[in-house]
């Protein structure tokens, strides 16, 4: 398969872009390497690689290096609610604008698989388990702006989204910002941490696993089109508190304390079903003691605030 990919050399596509090239397949990345990172350097051996230094708004350049391509990544994203605020016009013209600019220019043969996210439950339900029919209720910007992408990209047909849980592990463009990865960060160097609204509930997935449910669809595109699936790990539907519980089965003098007063403002609380996506036959791989076990290895080797997100 000939795939194009943007934002290629971000936190997902610095561990799907070895993959999809050790299995034979033609791979296109245009990423503006944003973070100065040197992710996709091993690939560069690659005939089937082909990497361009550019913006995925750029309508003229995706209309050179979209043709004839038979799947199409939108990964180009600026993710995560602080990055958003920081930059508005940026978070709009990216998330919602570059996918349209998409949509605008594929032929309708060509397959688009979109990384959306579970945020856009935001509150969620209380006990009751979201599912892909569940209301929508993005909080930030940051959900907002996915869940308008993710709708234009069901609209315009011939293909699928995944409402990704909390991405954790390890990648060659590290990011230390995110929730497990973070707290496994502080539980390492600072042996402390005080947690905001321990009791809200997240779901969580290996950055491995997200990568592998790109090849995955790939594999079953035509069963799956059309829809949109939940993906993270079922059986890590876990509060704040449990994570840090986790952490320190594994960091027993990390410690930490719930906040009687404060909020966290990245105040998503749901639980998640994943079953629509079990149900065509995809497993993750990895746990939540993987990643953390896989982190604390990580953390011997870096300490350094580039890698984050803002």
């Amino acid at each position: 398969m000939d795939i194009l990919i943007t934002g290629g050399a971000g936190y997902i596509g610095s561990v799907l872009v070895p993959e999809l090239l050790k299995q034979g397949h033609k791979v296109t990345v245009i990423d503006n390497f944003l973070y100065k990172q040197a992710s996709l350097v091993g690939c560069c051996t690659d005939k089937n690689f082909t990497v361009i230094n550019g913006d995925a708004r750029d309508e003229n350049l995706m209309a050179r290096h979209i043709e004839e391509k038979d799947f199409i990544f939108p990964l180009a994203a600026l993710v995560g609610f602080p990055l958003c605020d920081k930059d508005t016009v940026a978070a709009k013209t990216t998330n919602l604008g570059a996918v349209e600019t998409v949509l605008k220019l594929r032929e309708s043969s060509q397959k688009i698989i979109f990384p959306c996210t579970n945020s856009g439950y935001g509150l969620g339900q209380g006990q009751e388990y979201c599912t892909e029919e569940s209301p929508i209720d993005p909080i930030s910007l940051y959900g907002k702006t996915k869940m308008a992408a993710e709708k234009a990209v069901l609209e315009g047909g011939n293909s699928l989204t995944f409402r990704f849980a909390t991405l954790f592990g390890a990648s060659p463009r590290m990011r230390t910002d995110l929730l497990v990865n973070d707290f496994t960060y502080r539980a390492v160097f600072d042996r402390s941490l005080i947690v905001f609204e321990g009791s809200f509930m997240r779901n969580y997935l290996h950055v491995r696993d997200a990568a592998g449910a790109f090849i995955f669809a790939m594999e079953n595109f035509e069963k799956m089109k059309g829809r949109q699936y939940n993906c993270g790990l079922s059986d890590a539907n876990l509060s704040k508190i449990q994570l840090c519980e986790k952490i320190k089965e594994h960091i027993p003098s990390f410690m930490y304390i719930e906040a009687p007063v404060g909020t966290d403002p990245d105040k998503r609380n749901y639980l998640v079903s994943n079953e629509r996506l079990e149900s065509m036959g995809w497993r993750p791989k990895y746990t939540i003691d993987d990643g953390i076990e896989e982190l604390i290895k990580v953390y011997t080797m870096i300490k350094n605030n580039i890698y984050g997100n803002v």
